[in-house]
């Protein structure tokens, strides 16, 4: 196939893709452009965007995927409770490297996660895509439980998880979805970096 042909189907799709995926997409950018400056708006943007891509997700037959927008659901909230409790206080969370038993949690989730979900979508859901809709499941599950403890490593986990999703959303004809996951992935890669800067300003003003 040609690169025009490619190309008009593309946009095709882009000009199919209904108004919700549309807000969906729209909150999840401003989520996490505000998660790489991290401020703590990003959870009520966070939270309308994740409502939104559950609903379509659950159409999709998408059921890992929809468990994680689940699992993001509760990690957002707690998430901002943990930082609206410190921002009260006049603290801020700081943002540090995991230790050796956040990391062994972090992988327990991702793997355990992956075992959990892939049994259960073979045996109890008409899914079509088992393997990659409960890896990208569980490893994000773990990347979301280090972003609510400010971990800097939640970025590789989440940047795992959306090399995979990228094109399990195109699967699924989620062109807008499978776009934003790309520009998550960018953004992660300088999130990532971004964080490494403020640790090392923490380190500075603390020694």
């Amino acid at each position: 196939m040609e690169i025009q042909e490619y190309l008009r189907l593309f946009v095709e799709q882009v000009m199919a893709t209904g108004y919700l995926e549309w807000f969906a997409v729209a909150f999840g950018v401003t989520e996490v452009l505000l998660a790489k400056r991290n401020n703590i708006l990003l959870y009520p943007a966070g939270i309308i965007g994740i409502v939104l891509g559950l609903y379509l997700k659950l159409n999709a037959k998408l059921y890992a995927e929809s468990l994680l927008s689940m699992y993001y659901l509760v990690m957002s909230v707690y998430g901002w409770i943990i930082w609206s409790k410190r921002k009260a206080k006049n603290e801020t969370l700081p943002v540090s490297w995991t230790t050796k038993k956040e990391l062994q949690i972090a992988l327990t989730i991702s793997i355990g996660g992956y075992f959990i979900l892939y049994y259960a979508l073979v045996n109890f859901t008409n899914s079509d895509v088992p393997i990659l809709d409960a890896f990208v499941s569980s490893v994000a599950w773990a990347g979301m439980w280090l972003l609510a403890r400010r971990k800097i490593e939640n970025w590789i986990f989440l940047n795992v998880s959306n090399m995979v999703a990228i094109p399990l959303m195109w699967h699924k004809d989620f062109v807008m979805f499978a776009l934003l996951t790309l520009f998550l992935f960018i953004v992660a890669i300088f999130g990532y970096f971004d964080w490494k800067k403020i640790y090392d300003k923490q380190l500075k003003v603390y020694s």
